[in-house]
């Protein structure tokens, strides 16, 4: 048994290791468009899934980019999903097809399954996934258990961490 909260199981991501795994969803992406394997845009989920979605536009030379926000976390904690921006409906069509919508991570899958609602042609891929949000997304690169606390680089900053076990 452990005394440790359920968010320092936390998995470590640095900016260097979110481009990489970006990059690589970028490469298991590419080819695999409806219009002949090319996409005709990206939908970010703001907020994180803004960097992830350049990565992979630019890989991809995705030149049409829109987000939309959808918010369920109020700090740490998991609340209803709702829609605070949508996507330019030209750009969406009536269902989303050929649009690939990127988040950071599917946790639960609350907010892919708001937006899989809305646009329900589009392509959903995310760089991270635990497992109840897995049924929500086509593609992603790294699953981790659903009792992990992702950090995100742009949610940490420099300091002294206690060892896993121990406190040498």
């Amino acid at each position: 048994m452990s005394d440790r909260l359920p968010h320092e199981k936390g998995f470590h991501i640095s900016w260097d290791q979110l481009h990489r795994d970006a990059r690589a969803l970028a490469w298991r992406l590419d080819g695999q468009g409806p219009n002949n394997g090319e996409w005709k845009a990206i939908v970010a989920i703001t907020r994180g899934g803004m960097a992830p979605a350049m990565i992979v536009a630019r890989e991809l030379d995705i030149r049409i980019v829109d987000t939309i926000s959808v918010r369920s976390y109020h700090h740490q904690e998991q609340g209803k999903a709702e829609v605070l921006k949508s996507p330019d409906p030209e750009i969406m069509g009536a269902e989303g097809e050929g649009v690939l919508i990127i988040d950071d991570l599917v946790d639960s899958g609350k907010t892919l399954e708001l937006v899989r609602q809305m646009y329900p042609k589009a392509h959903f891929a995310t760089v991270y996934a635990k497992p109840k949000g897995r049924p929500q997304v086509e593609s992603f690169i790294t699953e981790v258990s659903q009792d992990t606390w992702i950090f995100f680089p742009w949610d940490m900053a420099l300091q002294y961490v206690q060892p896993y076990r121990g406190k040498d």
